[in-house]
């Protein structure tokens, strides 16, 4: 099976200072390994001691919030598949704005799979927040949110 990589070098922008660079680095090395390798260990030895705090209120604070409903997608949809179309980064804020497909034929096709954008905030080369809004492009993701959402997990405010 192909894996989609992330091409940090044909995402930067010439602007990002030096701090800004490091954080796209550490978001793209973080979602590369979660969301395309599925390499589950990895990040739990690499960012595992950073104090993550979830603005999704689907998902419990903690990366093993995050770890375990990523494994769980990633064993249902084996084929899901998290491809970056833009990075915007304003000092300690890393922004991906990203198109996933659970589908392998439907990679690089716009009207499938979830438009999805995802906010980090990065301070001493430690994941501390995250926020996404998550949009399902057709009708069968529309339905598979409805069917696995409604329960808030933590108490923090989208905003």
């Amino acid at each position: 099976m192909e894996t989609i990589n992330i091409d940090l070098q044909k995402l930067e922008k010439s602007h990002w200072s030096q701090e800004e660079h490091r954080n796209a680095e550490i978001v793209v090395d973080f979602l590369q390994n979660i969301m395309n390798n599925h390499d589950f260990d990895y990040i739990r030895n690499r960012y595992g001691n950073s104090p993550y705090k979830q603005h999704n209120q689907s998902m419990v604070d903690g990366l093993d919030g995050v770890l375990h409903v990523v494994s769980g997608f990633a064993k249902r949809y084996p084929d899901y598949a998290y491809d970056v179309k833009h990075i915007y980064v304003d000092g300690a804020f890393v922004t991906v704005h990203s198109h996933a497909t659970t589908n392998h034929a439907h990679r690089g096709n716009p009207r499938k799979g979830l438009n999805i954008m995802d906010i980090w905030r990065v301070e001493n080369d430690k994941l501390l927040e995250h926020w996404d809004a998550v949009q399902p492009i057709h009708s069968s993701m529309r339905f598979l949110f409805w069917m696995i959402g409604g329960r808030f997990r933590n108490s923090n405010s989208y905003f």
